[in-house]
């Protein structure tokens, strides 16, 4: 992955994201949606992964059988709604270790808080997923980002739903050794900061809180 941006456009991705993004849909259908649709953009983000070779016996014979490299890949979480996509790459990738970054954004500077980090050890030898359903102004997940770096990670991508081109070009800017895939480069930020045409706060949908 040495493009900075990719597009997973996908027609399963893209059906799901437009009910997603559509204000008639309920929270437990948006919830499942969400699930479903990480699921999808995990093979995108894991297309790459060092692979190696070990020996199994088949029920007709012995071979070199190709398995994922190195340490158990770390996903983490930027609070609250990460945890959204956090559940349907667990469901791809089970054995990944999980770590979770709380950040919330002031309203009025629109600046990221910290409020809690913890992380699974070893992070410079793991490859790091960061999932946030919403590049926005990019200013929290630039912010994870320096944090998971201080934490020792060097091998970094960044998994969303929706991005902004401020948001991306603000990643580009702060971080362009992290690749970011999206399901959709939408058109615009508010005057608040929130993603036009978008599909709202996706904390707020995913968890029927307002």
């Amino acid at each position: 992955m040495d493009q900075h941006l990719t597009v997973v456009d996908h027609p399963l991705v893209q059906h799901k994201l437009s009910h997603m993004r559509d204000i008639k849909t309920p929270t437990n259908h948006f919830r499942q949606l969400m699930r479903e649709t990480s699921q999808l953009l995990a093979y995108e983000v894991t297309r790459n992964l060092d692979m190696t070779t070990k020996t199994i016996t088949t029920p007709m014979q012995e071979m070199q059988a190709p398995v994922v490299a190195g340490k158990k890949l770390a996903l983490v979480s930027i609070l609250r709604a990460g945890n959204g996509l956090l559940d349907g790459v667990l469901d791809l990738i089970p054995s990944a270790r999980v770590g979770f970054v709380g950040l919330y954004r002031d309203e009025e500077t629109l600046l990221p808080v910290k409020y809690y980090f913890k992380v699974p050890n070893n992070m410079d030898e793991r490859l790091v997923i960061a999932v946030d359903p919403m590049l926005a102004t990019g200013n929290s997940s630039a912010a994870a980002i320096d944090m998971l770096k201080e934490a020792g990670a060097k091998n970094i991508r960044f998994l969303c739903l929706l991005a902004s081109p401020e948001g991306v070009a603000l990643m580009k800017e702060r971080h362009p050794d992290v690749p970011i895939v999206t399901a959709a480069l939408d058109e615009k930020l508010n005057d608040k900061g929130y993603i036009l045409p978008g599909l709202g706060d996706a904390g707020d949908r995913m968890f029927g809180t307002k």
